[in-house]
């Protein structure tokens, strides 16, 4: 019988085939959208923008709530009474999900929680580098299971462009002024989660075909990464062509069969259209 059980929020971007693989949980965070709470992952992130452009009001997001943890914890332990839940969180920093589960698990002893320390396709990538070694090693301890995911916390690098800046201004993340300059001069913010947070670190200057591609030059130089867990995110509307150009670049530092991480409802919010990351982790 399984012991190990692993529980995800929807904002890690995990995909149908992750979920059925390894049998994980995926609890949902929220959007709320023109009066209306929805599930991330329940609808398409086109709507988010079908309803910004229409209203002008930047749809809001929101954590996983304790009940929903609970429900999820219960779910499982109602079915494996003797099971050890590994729980894999969005960057506590960003949300108060890792907080909500904490409450959520206040009696429970059997309930591991993780700080990813990531978002999207940083997160996902940790889940299942976990969800592998939980597979392969299922008597594992709970200090076992901290030490290998902070190992992969630790080695996790993971960067992107938002697509649309407006996006950005609308959530209160760069002010009137700053999003003024940025439009005039053609700039774009580059976002690295650095220790759990999204850092703003550096700003390219050029059309997104530009700077996406000087970004994943600079990214790949500058690290090595694991051929096999290489990956490369995008929010809808990123084009077609684009998306070619860059598999091709990757292709050149060795990088083959790039695997392309759609961003869900949530990251979908605070990014807009068209937006870019690259990600993986250093050997």
């Amino acid at each position: 019988m399984k012991r190990l059980f692993i529980v995800t929020e929807t904002g890690g971007d995990l995909m149908p085939a992750d979920v059925e693989r390894y049998g994980i949980k995926v609890v949902p965070m929220h959007v709320q959208m023109e009066g209306e709470t929805r599930d991330d992952g329940s609808f398409s992130p086109v709507e988010i923008f079908e309803s910004y452009e229409r209203t002008k009001v930047l749809p809001k997001t929101s954590a996983t709530n304790p009940h929903e943890y609970r429900t999820a914890f219960d779910e499982i332990l109602a079915e494996n009474p003797d099971a050890v839940i590994v729980h894999m969180a969005y960057s506590a920093i960003t949300t108060a999900s890792y907080h909500n589960a904490l409450l959520a698990s206040e009696e429970a002893e059997n309930i591991i929680h993780i700080d990813t320390k990531q978002v999207t396709g940083g997160q996902r990538a940790i889940v299942l580098k976990m969800a592998q070694f939980m597979e392969e090693n299922p008597d594992a301890t709970a200090q076992q299971i901290r030490d290998e995911a902070a190992k992969w916390v630790d080695k996790a690098r993971f960067v992107f462009f938002p697509g649309d800046l407006s996006y950005l201004k609308a959530g209160g993340r760069v002010s009137n002024a700053a999003y003024l300059v940025a439009s005039i001069l053609s700039l774009k913010p580059l976002i690295e989660m650095l220790d759990g947070k999204l850092v703003g670190t550096k700003k390219y200057r050029g059309s997104d075909g530009k700077i996406y591609v000087q970004l994943l030059n600079e990214f790949l130089t500058a690290n090595k990464l694991e051929k096999e867990s290489f990956f490369m995110v995008y929010s809808e509307g990123l084009d077609a062509k684009l998306k070619e150009t860059l598999e091709n670049e990757a292709a050149k530092y060795g990088y083959d069969n790039v695997l392309w991480v759609p961003t869900g409802c949530v990251i979908s919010t605070h990014c807009g259209p068209g937006a870019f990351g690259v990600g993986g982790f250093i050997e």
